[in-house]
C-alpha cells in the first residue's frame, strides 16, 4: 500500500468523526478496493461500516415512520435510518460526484452536528450520528466533482492516480490504531503549531477555516499514532502535506531577495566619519564566554520554536507534496465549474404532473390524471388510526383496517429535464472571417456528433454586412449542419448589436418551447455597424453594449470567445456587459473551441 494512502487510512481510522472523511477520487480498480479493505481492517471490528447507494431516499437515510409496524400497532413506530445506524462508524458514499445539492446538505448537517434531527411523519426525535464519510468520486472529467458543501467537510482529498506507485510508508496494525483512538483525546497542541498551520493555509490561498481545523485534528491523530502526547513538528508536516496541499489554490509567495551589499557595509556619511563609533568593550575571559554560550544554548533549547520559522518549514513540506501541474489544472477547472445553474447538457429542470422522473410526493387529490402515491398516503394516515377508529359509530359491525381521509391523499411529483440548444453566433465580417470561420464550422460539427447521445440541438447564426441571419435552425442533423456551414460566406461590416438582438430573439423562441438555450458568440468585439444600419464605430459600440445588457436581462447562459489574434479589451467589455464567460483563444482550433463550449455548458 502506498505511503500517503496508508497514512490517510490510519489517521482517518483514529478519528473518523473529527476528521469528517475522505474524498477518494478513483475509478473502480484494485487499488481502491485495497485501500478500502485496509481502512476496514484498521477500524474496530464493532464499528459500523455502511454503504450508501446513490439516490438513497430520505426515509432510508434519515429514518421515518415504519409503515407496517405503525399500521399493525395503531401508533407511530419510528424506523432508524442509515445515518443513525452508522453512529460511531463510517459511511461509504457510492458515486458521490453525482450527488444532488439537497443530499449533500443533509450529509453536511450531520457531519457538522453529529446528530440526525428527525421531524417528519409525526415523529420528533434527535438521534446520535457521529460518523465519518468516504466519498467515492468516480468522475472521468475535471468538472465532475463532489458538491462543495460535502467536499469542504472532508479532511482528506485523495487521488489514486496522484500518488507515486513506488512510494512506501509506515504500516500500522489495528491494535496500534485502537491505542491511538484512546490516546488522541489527551494529545496537546501548542498555540505556535496552530498558528503555523493557519499561516500555511493562508499562504496557499485556502479560504475555508475548516481546512485549518482539520489540519490540527490530523496533526493530533498523527501524534497519537506515534505514541506521543504532544504534537511535534513532524506531525504538523504530515497534517499540512495531507490536508492542506490538495486544497492549495496558489503557490506561496517567494521570499524577497536580500540586497547584495548589507546596509552596514555601505560607506559612512561625512558627519558619521568625523565621530567614529565607540570601541567595543574588552572581551571577557574564555571561560566566561563558554559559560555564556552554554547558557544561551540552554535558553534556546527551552524556548518554543518561532511561529514564523515553523510556518516556513511547514510550507516547504506542503510545496514538496503539491503535484506538478495541479495549480494549472485548478485554473482550467475554475472555468469549467463557473457555469449558470440552468446550464448543462440535460437542460433546465421542469415540473411535470404526469411524466418524468419521480421526485417525491405532495398533498393533493388524484385529479386530471395525476397518480396517487399509496405509500405516502398510508404514511400520512397511519399515526391517526387509533383516534379515527375511536370516533367511528358504535353500530359499525366491520371496522376498516385503515381509515383514510381526504387530507391524507398524496400525489406523485415528477421532474422532466428539458433539451439544451447551443446557439452559435458567428462573426463572418471582414475582420474575423479569415481567422475563425473554419474553426467555428469544425466546432459545430464536433458538438453535433455528441448530440445523438445527449439529445441536444445546435443552431448557427451568422452576421456580416448589415444583417444577421439564421443559417441553421435548431437541429440534431449532422448532414444538414454541414450543408449549411459549407456555404457560409465572409467579409463586410460587423453589425454586432443586430446579431445580439437576433440571438436573444432565437433564445426566447427556444425558451418558449421549454428548452434551455446557451448562446456562444464568436467575435473580436469590433462593431462598426449600428442597429439602424449606419456606419460608425462609436454608435455601433454603444448599440452593442445596450444589446448585450438586454441579453443579460433574459438570464440566458452565454459564452463570448474572443477570436482576434490578440485579446481585445472591446470583446472583454462586451462579455462583462452580457454577463458572459470570456474566453480568449488567439491560437484555438476547432477541438479547443469545442472543449471550451462544453466546459461552460457543463457537457463533459
Amino acid at each position: 500500500m502506498q505511503g500517503d494512502a496508508a497514512t490517510i487510512a490510519a489517521l482517518f481510522a483514529v478519528d473518523p468523526a473529527g476528521l469528517g472523511g475522505v474524498a477518494l477520487r478513483a475509478p473502480p480498480c484494485a487499488a481502491r478496493d485495497d485501500w478500502l479493505a485496509l481502512l476496514r481492517a484498521l477500524l474496530p471490528s464493532e464499528s459500523p461500516f455502511r454503504r450508501v447507494p446513490l439516490n438513497t431516499g430520505d426515509t432510508a437515510l434519515l429514518g421515518g415512520l415504519d409503515l407496517g409496524a405503525t399500521l399493525q400497532s395503531g401508533r407511530p413506530v419510528a424506523l432508524q435510518g442509515l445515518l443513525a445506524q452508522a453512529d460511531g462508524g463510517v459511511l461509504l458514499l457510492a458515486m458521490a460526484e453525482r450527488m444532488t445539492a439537497g443530499a449533500a446538505a443533509r450529509f453536511g448537517s450531520v457531519l457538522d452536528t453529529g446528530q440526525v434531527l428527525l421531524q417528519r411523519d409525526g415523529l420528533d426525535s434527535v438521534l446520535s450520528a457521529r460518523v465519518g464519510v468516504v466519498a467515492l468520486d468516480e468522475g472521468a472529467d475535471e468538472d465532475e466533482q463532489l458538491p462543495t458543501s460535502l467536499s469542504e467537510r472532508l479532511a482528506f482529498h485523495m487521488r489514486m492516480d496522484g500518488l507515486a506507485k513506488d512510494e512506501e510508508g509506515p504500516q500500522w496494525t489495528a491494535a496500534e490504531v485502537q491505542a491511538a483512538r484512546q490516546r488522541v483525546g489527551r494529545v496537546q497542541m501548542a498555540a505556535e503549531s496552530v498558528q503555523a498551520l493557519c499561516a500555511a493555509a493562508m499562504a496557499l490561498g485556502i479560504d475555508s477555516l475548516r481546512a485549518s481545523l482539520f489540519a490540527t485534528r490530523a496533526a493530533r491523530a498523527a501524534a497519537a499514532l506515534a505514541g506521543s502526547d504532544t504534537v511535534e513538528e513532524e506531525h504538523i508536516a504530515v497534517a499540512a502535506r495531507l490536508v492542506l496541499a490538495p486544497r492549495a489554490t496558489r503557490l506561496p509567495p517567494a521570499p524577497e531577495e536580500q540586497e547584495a551589499e548589507p546596509p552596514q557595509e555601505e560607506a559612512s556619511p561625512p558627519e558619521l566619519a568625523e565621530n567614529p563609533a565607540p570601541e567595543p568593550p574588552p572581551e571577557s575571559p574564555k571561560d566566561e564566554q563558554d559559560d555564556t554560550k552554554n547558557d544561551d544554548s540552554d535558553d534556546a533549547d527551552s524556548q518554543p520554536p518561532d511561529p514564523q520559522e515553523l510556518a516556513e518549514r511547514v510550507l516547504e513540506a506542503v510545496q514538496a507534496a503539491i503535484p506538478a501541474g495541479l495549480l494549472a489544472s485548478l485554473k482550467i477547472g475554475a472555468l469549467q465549474r463557473a457555469k449558470s445553474p440552468t446550464s448543462g447538457s440535460a437542460g433546465a429542470e421542469q415540473k411535470n404532473a404526469l411524466r418524468g422522473r419521480p421526485v417525491g410526493a405532495r398533498k393533493g387529490e388524484p385529479r386530471a390524471g395525476q397518480r396517487i402515491n399509496v405509500l405516502e398516503t398510508l404514511r400520512a394516515a397511519a399515526p391517526w388510526q387509533r383516534l379515527r377508529r375511536s370516533t367511528l359509530p358504535p353500530t359499525s359491525t366491520k371496522l376498516p383496517r385503515v381509515v383514510v381521509r381526504k387530507e391524507d391523499f398524496h400525489v406523485t411529483r415528477f421532474r422532466q429535464l428539458g433539451q439544451t440548444t447551443t446557439v452559435f453566433v458567428v462573426d463572418a465580417s471582414g475582420s474575423s472571417a479569415l481567422n475563425r470561420l473554419a474553426e467555428a464550422k469544425g466546432a459545430v460539427e464536433l458538438l453535433l456528433a455528441d448530440c445523438y447521445v445527449r439529445r441536444d440541438s445546435v443552431a448557427v447564426l451568422a452576421f456580416r454586412g448589415k444583417v444577421a441571419e439564421v443559417l441553421l435552425p435548431p437541429t440534431r442533423s449532422l448532414a444538414r449542419a454541414k450543408r449549411s456551414l459549407a456555404g457560409l460566406p465572409g467579409g463586410g461590416g460587423t453589425p454586432l448589436a443586430t446579431a445580439i438582438d437576433a440571438a436573444a430573439a432565437l433564445a426566447g423562441q427556444i425558451k418558449r418551447k421549454g428548452e434551455t438555450p446557451i448562446v456562444v458568440l464568436l467575435t473580436d468585439g469590433k462593431a462598426n455597424i449600428a442597429r439602424d444600419g449606419s456606419a460608425g464605430r462609436g454608435p455601433a459600440a454603444s448599440d452593442a453594449l445596450a444589446a448585450a445588457a438586454q441579453l443579460r436581462a433574459t438570464g440566458v447562459s452565454t459564452l463570448l470567445v474572443d477570436t482576434s489574434p490578440q485579446p481585445q479589451s472591446s470583446a472583454e467589455q462586451l462579455a462583462a456587459a452580457m454577463g458572459a464567460q470570456y474566453l480568449a483563444l488567439p491560437y484555438g482550433g476547432a477541438q479547443s473551441l469545442n472543449q471550451a463550449v462544453r466546459a461552460v455548458a457543463g457537457r463533459n
